[in-house]
C-alpha cells in the first residue's frame, strides 16, 4: 500500500512539474524477475525509476538511510534491501537474490550518486550471473538538476527515463565482462 501511494505521488508531482517522460517502458519484461541497473545522479532516482518502470521493483539502498526507525520501517515497506557499501556484503547478496526468485530489483552499479562510471564493482554481475535473469538497463536524465546532491529543495527540470534490454550477456561472461556490457548499454541510452 505504500508503495502504490508513494509511486502515486510521486507520478503526479513528476507530471504536473517536472515534464517527466519514459521511453523504452515496452522492454521492461511483462512477468517475471529482472535486474534494473541504472546509472544514479540524485536521490530522486530509486522513486523516479519505481514510477518510470511498469512492474513494482525491489531496489537495495544504503544501509544508512535505515538509521531511523520511520524511515526504516518506510523502506522496508516499499521492497527496499539494506547494503553496506565498500564491502562485500554477503547479506545483502542473499536477499537480492531471494527477491530475484521472483520479482524485480533495482541495482545501482555506480553504488553512489555521480556522473561517471569510474570504479564500479563486480556485483550486479555477480547477481546476473547466479540468479540467471534478464537486466533491463535504464538511464536518467535531469533528477540531479531537480536536487542536486546537498539541496534542499526541488527544482524544475525535465526528468527523462529510457529503459532497453540488455541482450549482449552470454553464460561464459565474467562477472566483470557483465558489468561492463550493462554499463555500456546505460551509456548508449
Amino acid at each position: 500500500m505504500l508503495y502504490r501511494l508513494s509511486t502515486t505521488l510521486v507520478y503526479f508531482v513528476a507530471r504536473l512539474f517536472l515534464g517527466f517522460k519514459v521511453k523504452g517502458a515496452n522492454c521492461v519484461p511483462a512477468k517475471g524477475p529482472f535486474i534494473l541497473a541504472s546509472n544514479h545522479l540524485s536521490n530522486l532516482d530509486p522513486p523516479i525509476l519505481a514510477v518510470a518502470c511498469p512492474r513494482r521493483i525491489c531496489f537495495l539502498a544504503k544501509k544508512e538511510l535505515f538509521s531511523n526507525r520511520l524511515f526504516s520501517f518506510y523502506l522496508n515497506s516499499v521492497g527496499a534491501i539494506p547494503l553496506k557499501r565498500g564491502k562485500s556484503d554477503i547479506r545483502a547478496m542473499r536477499k537480492s537474490l531471494s527477491v530475484l526468485k521472483d520479482k524485480p530489483l533495482l541495482v545501482f552499479p555506480q553504488g553512489t550518486r555521480r556522473q561517471d562510471f569510474s570504479d564500479i564493482g563486480p556485483g550486479v554481475g555477480f547477481l546476473c550471473r547466479k540468479a540467471g535473469v534478464p537486466v533491463v538497463a535504464a538511464r536518467i536524465r535531469g533528477t540531479d538538476v531537480v536536487l542536486p546532491r546537498g539541496a534542499k529543495k526541488l527544482k524544475r527540470a525535465k526528468i527523462q527515463v529510457d529503459f532497453a534490454q540488455v541482450e549482449e550477456i552470454v553464460r561464459e561472461d565474467t562477472y566483470e565482462q557483465i558489468v561492463f556490457k550493462i554499463i555500456e548499454k546505460i551509456k548508449s541510452l
